[in-house]
């Protein structure tokens, strides 16, 4: 039976990214769908644009989880060691608030590192040290963290630390030469969905990498669109 989900992201007046991507994803998989845009851009993907939306949301976040409402925050603010255009450290001090209330976190590597103030590594960084990354992310807020586009010893992977199972876990995958918008959006749908229908989060990492990988390859001849 599909779960009532309310998502907070941006609504793109041009591109398949953010909710324009989540949304079908989320209602093919049988949820009931309600969103709550945070800004009408047509580049960016899940923009918080000022501290203070981020405290509100942060607020209400609180004030649901306490009700056991399940809480997913995908910190969407950068990309290979750098913010996005017109976000700054004040962004992700808001963004720290706001995670500190997620049962589940689904940060890039980026935005990983920005939130727990480390240096961004291009090369990665040893499974030791990811696993202390997760470890402090985890502490913020207590929950479950998946981080993608993460590189591990040399490999590129998606890494986490389920909460319920205490276990940190590593999902290595060869890249694909090939650039989509919307991608890890459709990774953190596709994620939620199985998390919210039963599934352990590992195979719901599982089942969300599959199906990403499946709609790149199979639409690998289109480019970037």
């Amino acid at each position: 039976m599909g779960k009532h989900l309310l998502l907070v992201n941006d609504l793109p007046g041009y591109g398949k990214v953010a909710l324009a991507a989540m949304m079908p994803v989320l209602t093919h998989m049988g949820h009931h769908i309600y969103n709550l845009p945070t800004a009408l851009v047509s580049i960016s993907t899940g923009f918080i644009v000022s501290p203070a939306q981020a405290a509100m949301i942060a607020n209400y976040c609180s004030r649901e989880r306490l009700k056991g409402t399940k809480i997913f925050v995908d910190p969407i603010m950068g990309d290979e060691g750098h913010l996005y255009n017109g976000l700054t450290e004040r962004t992700v001090e808001g963004m720290r608030r706001l995670v500190s209330q997620a049962d589940y976190m689904v940060p890039n590597y980026t935005e990983a590192a920005l939130i727990a103030g480390e240096t961004y590594k291009k090369e990665g960084l040893s499974w030791v040290a990811m696993k202390n990354l997760l470890g402090r992310l985890h502490r913020m807020g207590n929950g479950s963290i998946a981080i993608t586009s993460a590189k591990v010893d040399g490999e590129n992977a998606v890494v986490g630390f389920d909460k319920d199972r205490g276990e940190y876990f590593l999902r290595t995958f060869d890249m694909i030469p090939v650039r989509f918008p919307g991608t890890g959006d459709i990774f953190s749908a596709i994620f939620m969905g199985h998390v919210m229908n039963g599934v352990s989060m590992m195979d719901s990492v599982d089942k969300a990498m599959m199906a990403v990988r499946q709609m790149i390859v199979l639409s690998s001849s289109n480019g970037d669109s």
